[in-house]
């Protein structure tokens, strides 16, 4: 009985997981296709692939969840506490900022290490191959990598305590910050990415050029260990990507159409299509 307790629970968990995907992902999608009609034209083949490989991911972020859930219900596992009361209230926020924190270095350098070459051969290029990436690339991983990010948070509620309303903002920043930050544009204002604050915080803008450039920009939330490793390459242009991938859409259209729709005069010079061929990564 508690075999089958358990599957259920790293069932449901994977259900969740992947129900919570294909419904932030899909309603960002839906954004997009609003404020940026044709960002992702052509691209349905794409998409297709990025959906697959994260349903898939939603079952290795799932499962073990889902045992540890049922590890807390019934057999007082992990650090997780249901008394607000149980520590200063002051405690609520600084612990959505100890886990954030926790999550960011852990992911800045499994994602590095992602990035050598062999790594990246077997594993992250699967992530690498949409290009550009769009909002359902957030979890497209080969399990190799979705394992590696599948026991972050559940390896720190068993390190740093936590209530589940402030697990419940931890995994909401993960969710929307990882669905945002590929989607192909910048929904956060400017503040957010520009400035004092903006040269500590990662949107899309920032991690546009991490799909660019490969070798830099590996963080999640922060920008603290790219600039403390050198590996900080600054944000992106959207509007010069969008450009980019327009050119390389009318390339790939017959030449007769390409005639009927190409401007009179102007036109972008800048190369080869955003996301370009950095070739494979070499970090250092």
């Amino acid at each position: 009985m508690i075999a089958l307790a358990i599957l259920f629970s790293a069932l449901a968990m994977t259900a969740i997981v992947g129900i919570r995907y294909l419904i932030v992902s899909g309603a960002f999608a839906a954004a997009t296709r609003l404020r940026h009609p044709g960002l992702y034209a052509g691209l349905n083949p794409q998409i297709r692939r990025e959906i697959g490989w994260s349903l898939a991911s939603a079952a290795i972020y799932g499962a073990p969840a889902g045992i540890i859930a049922w590890g807390w219900q019934n057999r007082g596992w992990t650090l997780i506490y249901s008394d607000a009361h149980t520590f200063p209230l002051w405690y609520l926020p600084l612990s959505v900022l100890l886990y954030l924190a926790a999550h960011d270095t852990w992911f800045y350098w499994t994602h590095r290490w992602m990035h050598r070459p062999a790594l990246f051969r077997i594993a992250h290029a699967v992530h690498h191959a949409s290009r550009p990436p769009t909002a359902w690339a957030a979890m497209a991983f080969h399990p190799i990598e979705a394992i590696t990010g599948a026991v972050a948070i559940p390896l720190l509620v068993f390190v740093i305590p936590i209530h589940p309303a402030a697990l419940a903002v931890v995994l909401s920043v993960m969710t929307v910050m990882g669905v945002t930050n590929h989607m192909g544009w910048e929904m956060f204002p400017g503040f957010m990415w520009r400035g004092r604050l903006g040269a500590w915080l990662i949107t899309a803008s920032h991690h546009q050029r991490h799909h660019e450039q490969y070798g830099g920009n590996y963080g999640l939330y922060f920008r603290f260990w790219d600039r403390l490793c050198g590996t900080d390459r600054g944000i992106g242009d959207f509007a010069r990507a969008h450009a980019r991938q327009s050119d390389g859409e009318q390339a790939r259209k017959p030449v007769g159409e390409q005639a009927r729709k190409a401007p009179r005069t102007g036109g972008n010079r800048d190369g080869a299509a955003a996301g370009g061929d950095a070739g494979l990564p070499t970090d250092a």
